[in-house]
């Protein structure tokens, strides 16, 4: 493993169990006697923005950014180097996307609540790795880059969704100012301008004119992240100074805040009632059952067909154990939620669904890798 990917690893591991104790905190204080005051100060506004809105599109940007900067080190440098090792994350990203979007619809096709299609099509980065973290060195490092490589085009694939599905209004004046910057970034990268102060600045610009195109500004971190030089991919380089800064600012200050921002659920006494709606029961199914069965059949297809093939250490009865990982949609799937449904209530019920469904793929995905992985030899 290469420094960074350590880096990578360890932020992400530790950033999990902050984000653990950040929703738990959050959940409790949402449904105290705080519980007005505490809803109400997430909504107080700034610039016409509420304290929430600022979080998800503008620091949830710099996450983009990261994640945008992991992606291509893996394309340049990494597992995703490699066609026939990155075609079988690819493939199974494809399968934990379409068989849980099929599952979603299938409750809720013809209803106004389809638009959440995308929602439990995500898989949170942070949350897996911390769960698979709490396996120590039992874990194959083939299956530590599986799922990492497999959540950051998991990730990619809903930026995606975002840009086409979730795009309400569109500027195409401001729009095509934020792609112009975008495109003069490029060329200072192909004139080897290796400072990053040109780059941060013209992603601000970039990112506040995309705010205002009606595209969701979080595509602006993607778009910077593949600006940015990333030459030999050496520790001088651009890319890997900025990627190595950004680690812990985004797993301890950025994702908690985003998690605590957005977990302020006020549980109410039918809570459960909302379980059953096809909402709640598309969310649920598509992480529990979408994930694993969409991951394990299209990885499984792609190498019985020569697509793929199955790393050294990697056994298919891990893939199943990743698959339930995967479903942890958490992070994003909250995104997405809050971009998908503009009532409430809906909001709520989702997010407590979410909640639900990630619990129990992650602890399902734990307790099924610890009895598949054999026991690390002292």
């Amino acid at each position: 493993m290469t420094k960074l990917f350590n880096e990578f690893f360890n932020s992400e591991k530790a950033g999990g169990i902050i984000l653990v104790i950040a929703t738990v905190l959050s959940l409790v204080i949402a449904n105290s006697a705080l519980q007005d005051g505490y809803i109400q100060f997430w909504e107080f506004n700034i610039a016409s923005h509420s304290l929430v809105h600022w979080i998800n599109d503008g620091l949830m940007a710099i996450f983009f950014l990261l994640i945008g900067l992991e992606l291509e080190r893996e394309i340049y440098v990494g597992e995703l180097a490699d066609i026939k090792n990155a075609s079988l994350p690819i493939f199974g990203a494809i399968g934990g996307m379409l068989v849980p979007a099929g599952l979603f619809l299938l409750f809720n096709y013809g209803l106004s609540t389809q638009s959440g299609i995308g929602i439990p099509m995500a898989t949170d980065i942070a949350f897996a790795v911390g769960i698979l973290s709490l396996l120590g060195n039992r874990v194959p490092l083939s299956l530590k880059v599986f799922i990492i490589a497999l959540a950051i085009i998991d990730d990619l694939g809903a930026i995606i969704i975002i840009a086409i599905f979730y795009t309400t209004t569109l500027s195409l004046t401001n729009l095509f100012i934020a792609l112009g910057v975008f495109a003069l970034l490029i060329v200072l990268n192909r004139l080897k301008v290796r400072n990053l102060i040109p780059y941060l600045i013209g992603g601000l610009i970039m990112w506040y004119f995309m705010l205002h195109s009606g595209v969701h500004a979080t595509i602006t971190g993607v778009l910077l992240a593949f600006a940015i030089p990333f030459g030999d991919g050496s520790h001088k380089s651009p890319s890997y100074v900025l990627q190595h800064f950004l680690h812990k600012p985004v797993a301890f200050i950025i994702l908690p805040l985003f998690a605590i921002a957005n977990t302020s659920i006020a549980i109410g006494a039918d809570w459960m009632s909302g379980l059953a709606t096809p909402s709640s029961l598309g969310i649920i199914s598509g992480l529990l059952i979408g994930k694993p069965m969409g991951i394990f059949l299209f990885t499984l297809l792609a190498v019985t067909f020569g697509l793929s093939r199955l790393p050294e250490g990697l056994r298919w009865i891990h893939l199943i154990g990743a698959g339930f990982l995967a479903g942890i949609g958490f992070t994003m799937s909250i995104f997405i939620t809050i971009l998908a449904f503009d009532q409430p209530e809906l909001v709520s019920s989702a997010k407590i669904a979410i909640l639900i469904a990630s619990v129990i793929a992650g602890t399902t995905g734990f307790i099924w890798l610890k009895n598949s992985l054999r026991p690390a030899v002292e």
